[in-house]
């Protein structure tokens, strides 16, 4: 039996996805699974059960990646066909049942991708890993001891909360009395990144910080799973999080929550005290330098959505 999956190019919506691919790993257990999917998101599927073949598809000029697509795929008979990305691939090619997604604004993504095949509730995003990210986490991370993550890039510089905010909220959590006193601060970013979260990087000494430059998704799936909590932009990376079952808090100014919080009763996300729309009304005209929308979320406010969030998962 074959499952034709295609999903996203961005890491967070594929993410947001798996909850889909989860349902059919169960539901078809004897089924082979071809998966579609960006550059950027492939890392994660490299563990699915019974995985036949990842396709990358690499962005190209008139979309000529969904004709390397249709190529990859047309010469097969396809059991099942999911298409959360609503391609022409899907209805081109030979399927005895096809899903295809419909865009349903406002609907959260999670919600939106179990709908297209009617599942109700919607499955939560699922995350599979393998023994060398598991051995790589055991690596990189200090044994026998509370662990805070931190995802403090973001792909969009005005939704990026300020790093030296994110450096007084590590101090304040892991302080004598903190809510996670005596942690050591995980910090999880792609390589190019780590140039901008230098004032957080000198903020906390050396001994009391581990950092994940550029590990791969699964690697950083199977540390944070080992985090007490992970605070992060509203990205990718806070996606995973919600995905391995840590608590999650995520951070909003300029995102859309309702459609991208992190997933999940163990999740929660604060945002700033500007509404969404006063601050995209602040962004200048293409050529000027993007402002920091991010200024209105304080640390204190922060710290108390995190304090909040634990109790909740505690109990």
């Amino acid at each position: 039996m074959n499952v034709l999956f295609i999903t996203a190019n961005r890491v967070g919506d594929a993410v947001l996805s798996t909850g889909v691919l989860a349902h059919l790993v169960e539901r078809y257990p004897a089924a082979r699974f071809t998966i579609a999917c960006g550059p950027y998101a492939a890392g994660l599927f490299r563990a699915v059960p019974r995985l036949e073949r990842i396709i990358v598809l690499e962005k190209k000029s008139w979309n000529r990646h969904w004709l390397g697509l249709w190529a990859a795929c047309a010469g097969l008979r396809w059991d099942v066909v999911v298409d959360l990305r609503d391609s022409a691939v899907s209805r081109l090619l030979h399927a005895k049942k096809r899903y295809v997604r419909r865009a349903r604004p406002g609907q959260h993504k999670v919600i939106e991708n179990a709908t297209t095949l009617g599942l109700d509730p919607p499955p939560a995003p699922h995350i599979w890993l393998d023994a060398e990210a598991s051995k790589q986490a055991a690596v990189l991370l200090p044994a026998a001891r509370a662990l805070l993550a931190f995802g403090p890039a973001a792909n969009w510089p005005p939704k990026q909360w300020p790093v030296e905010r994110f450096a007084a909220l590590a101090q304040k959590l892991t302080a004598t009395g903190g809510l996670l006193a005596g942690a050591a601060v995980v910090i999880i970013a792609d390589t190019h990144e780590r140039a901008q979260l230098a004032p957080l990087l000198r903020a906390i000494p050396d001994a009391e910080r581990v950092e994940l430059f550029g590990r791969g998704l699964l690697t950083a799936a199977a540390a944070i799973k080992q985090c007490k909590l992970f605070v992060g932009n509203d990205s990718g990376l806070m996606h995973l999080a919600a995905a391995v079952g840590t608590p999650t808090l995520g951070l909003f100014g300029p995102g859309y929550e309702e459609i991208y919080g992190p997933w999940g009763a163990h999740c929660a996300f604060v945002r700033t005290t500007e509404r969404r729309e006063e601050l995209l009304a602040r962004l200048p005209n293409m050529d000027a330098r993007e402002p920091n929308l991010m200024l209105g979320l304080s640390v204190e406010k922060a710290y108390e959505a995190t304090k909040r969030l634990m109790e909740q998962t505690m109990r």
